[in-house]
């Protein structure tokens, strides 16, 4: 309700979990009824589902199975309701289903993952639905600080890094990792379906053995990243499209198992205060709950209009 007549758009999830039940077209309509079509009515602009969660990742073969079948009864659901056109359906990926991706030109699918994304993409194409992948380039430099360039991954400037196959530069991690996925797409015969980062952040507080994770990288991702979705700017390979981004998170997850990072990706703290400045309206100070709330929502009023909006999980 707080965001109706603002104009934000939302995406909304079905968890792993329910994936396997959406394969029956009247399972999918009865969702839809529940969870899209009321806030719908009530002027809420819903423009995706996402039917789970970088599926591919792990090794649950049921789930794998089961995610084309669900994507068409929720795509079939939404006609019946009269929503094609205006509510697209897909699915998000971990960059884990990347096999090669360096250079960007030479992106390609991993072996395990690409019989399950052949038919996948011609559904994309047919849906006129994105592709939408979750990528980090902090992890790339957690992995291996002392060969990613910390100014490559925070967009900072350096020398870059030239594609040696089509010679195009790349001045960041995220443009290239984005533009590999391209390329992956492209080599299994399609060049109509647009990629958008469905999740990318930087943490603000980690593990020892977690290097880069600090409040200071973290403001300098999001506020340059920021920036640069804001001059509407393209990757390399496609210059004159603006790529959308969702950050994640607009809060930070306290309960959230794993690394100490896991709990640590968020722009704001649960009560509503900053846990970083990211640079483009200055330091927000502590304050009380109700104006904290505001606060958040004209954060996301901000964003939206260039083409990033922050993520909730």
């Amino acid at each position: 309700r707080a965001f109706l007549g603002t104009g934000v758009e939302f995406v909304v999830g079905i968890g792993n979990e329910a994936v396997p039940a959406m394969a029956s077209p009247a399972a999918a309509e009865s969702w839809l009824q529940l969870h899209v079509v009321p806030h719908l009515r009530a002027g809420a602009r819903i423009t995706c589902i996402t039917v789970g969660n970088e599926v591919f990742k792990g090794n649950d073969t049921a789930l794998q199975a089961s995610l084309l079948p669900a994507l068409r009864s929720v795509h079939q659901a939404l006609g019946a309701l009269g929503l094609q056109g205006r509510v697209n359906v897909t699915t998000a990926h971990s960059l884990d289903i990347m096999g090669v991706s360096y250079p960007p030109s030479a992106g390609a699918f991993h072996p395990s993952a690409a019989p399950h994304l052949q038919p996948f993409l011609a559904f994309l194409s047919a849906a006129r639905a994105p592709f939408l992948i979750n990528c980090y380039p902090y992890f790339a430099y957690k992995d291996d600080p002392a060969r990613v360039p910390l100014e490559y991954v925070l967009f900072q400037p350096n020398a870059g890094v030239v594609d040696p196959r089509t010679r195009l530069v790349y001045d960041n991690m995220l443009y290239a990792q984005v533009d590999a996925v391209y390329a992956a797409i492209q080599a299994m015969g399609h060049t109509d379906i647009d990629v958008k980062v469905s999740e990318t952040g930087w943490p603000s507080r980690g593990d020892p053995d977690e290097a880069g994770a600090t409040p200071e990288n973290a403001g300098t991702y999001i506020g340059n990243l920021l920036r640069r979705i804001e001059m509407k700017q393209g990757t390399p390979l496609r210059p004159q499209a603006p790529i959308d981004v969702y950050v994640f998170a607009l809060f930070n997850e306290n309960l959230k198992p794993g690394p100490a990072s896991e709990r640590n990706y968020g722009l704001f703290y649960p009560d509503g205060t900053p846990v970083y400045n990211v640079g483009l309206r200055g330091y927000l100070p502590p304050m009380a709950s109700h104006e904290a709330a505001t606060q958040v929502i004209h954060w996301f009023l901000l964003i939206a209009t260039a083409s990033v909006v922050f993520a909730l999980s």
